[in-house]
């Protein structure tokens, strides 16, 4: 049986996005209090325990924020398996995208899913009273994916229109 590239590159990561994101969040659910500010690295890093029933940046819609920012991620999941499906065998760096992409897409949904009190946020860094919003893992993978999956698609040659 011969294993696609993009596979081996792609189930790995994205089980162990999911997985990394969700035992995180455990963790720091037993061992924190909501809240309370843990330096990790001075000011500079903290770990404060907080949850967010909206989407990035405290986007909210109010009582029907869980369902639908539940429905767009699931929506979302499905294109992104989908940009996977399409993406060469021997391709790598779109798949490491796509997978950083999904598992914190996953692993956000999983929250939604599991708590009315919605996403477990906690990795809070800043300098002092200028602080960057509260994250997780997951919004760490969605974002660095972003990122790469939008430099591998401007790097390639656009198709000539004949």
């Amino acid at each position: 049986m011969n294993i696609p590239h993009r596979a081996r590159v792609f189930w790995p990561l994205f089980a162990a996005w999911v997985a990394a994101d969700y035992v995180t969040k455990r963790l720091v659910e037993w061992h924190l209090s909501p809240h309370v500010e843990n330096k990790i690295i001075g000011d500079w890093v903290r770990f404060t325990l907080t949850y967010n029933p909206g989407a990035a940046m405290n986007i909210s819609l109010g009582g029907a924020s869980r369902v639908s920012f539940g429905v767009l991620a699931a929506v979302m999941l499905g294109v992104i398996f989908w940009m996977y499906r399409q993406t060469a065998d021997n391709e790598t760096f779109q798949p490491v995208a796509l997978a950083l992409i999904a598992g914190g897409a996953l692993g956000n949904l999983l929250d939604r899913i599991r708590s009315v009190r919605g996403v477990v946020d906690f990795i809070d860094v800043g300098i002092g009273d200028s602080r960057f919003w509260t994250f997780n893992v997951a919004d760490a993978g969605v974002t660095c994916g972003a990122i790469l999956l939008m430099i591998v698609l401007w790097g390639r040659p656009s198709e000539s229109k004949t």
